[in-house]
């Protein structure tokens, strides 16, 4: 047979109670805020992708065909916008690259630029305080050249080595091919 041993069973005091009660408490508080916290982390990525995407391109600069407006490794953010107007830093897609470029000729302008490198919109000259050394560079169009209907002329500030309009490879680009215009540079914060 056996023997049944009586112990007393203790409850646990209302203290322990409360204790345990505040951890369970704290635990599931804890998990809300952490699920919470995730999913603002989740919605605010995903909101910055889609602005990146839709509004706000973000550009690397490559190259130094912009110096010294933009040096390579400079991060860019565009905006896009079909308002496009005289000096604006521009980026546009060429034969899958992107090219930042400033605008010098609006459709229909009449462009010249001569042997020193002076740039003439429309017979009137150009005031280029971006442009540290003027020069025609490598260019391969006839002036006085006519910028054709729905395109834009673009230069790089770089004149002596940046691919542009002149070259009648990359030519005058379209408006389907304008990417947007910088607005201002996140990299480097000086």
């Amino acid at each position: 047979m056996s023997r049944k041993i009586d112990t007393p069973i203790s409850l646990p005091s209302i203290d322990q109670v409360e204790s345990e009660m505040n951890k369970i408490k704290y635990k599931s508080k804890f998990l809300k805020t952490l699920l919470s916290t995730i999913s603002v982390l989740i919605v605010v990525a995903a909101a910055a992708v889609l602005l990146s995407t839709l509004l706000f391109p973000v550009v690397q600069v490559s190259g130094d065909s912009m110096e010294p407006t933009f040096k390579s490794g400079d991060i860019l953010v565009l905006v896009k916008t079909k308002e496009i107007n005289y000096s604006d830093l521009c980026c546009a897609s060429w034969q899958n690259k992107t090219l930042l470029k400033r605008v010098i000729g609006m459709p229909g302008d009449s462009i010249n630029i001569d042997s020193e490198g002076n740039v003439y919109v429309n017979d009137k000259l150009l005031e280029e305080p971006y442009v540290e050394k003027k020069s025609l560079g490598k260019c391969q169009l006839e002036f006085p050249y006519q910028v054709p209907d729905n395109k834009y002329f673009l230069l790089g500030d770089q004149r002596e080595n940046s691919s542009d309009s002149r070259n009648p490879d990359v030519g005058c680009v379209s408006e389907d091919q304008i990417i947007g215009r910088v607005m201002f540079r996140i990299w480097p914060l000086k």
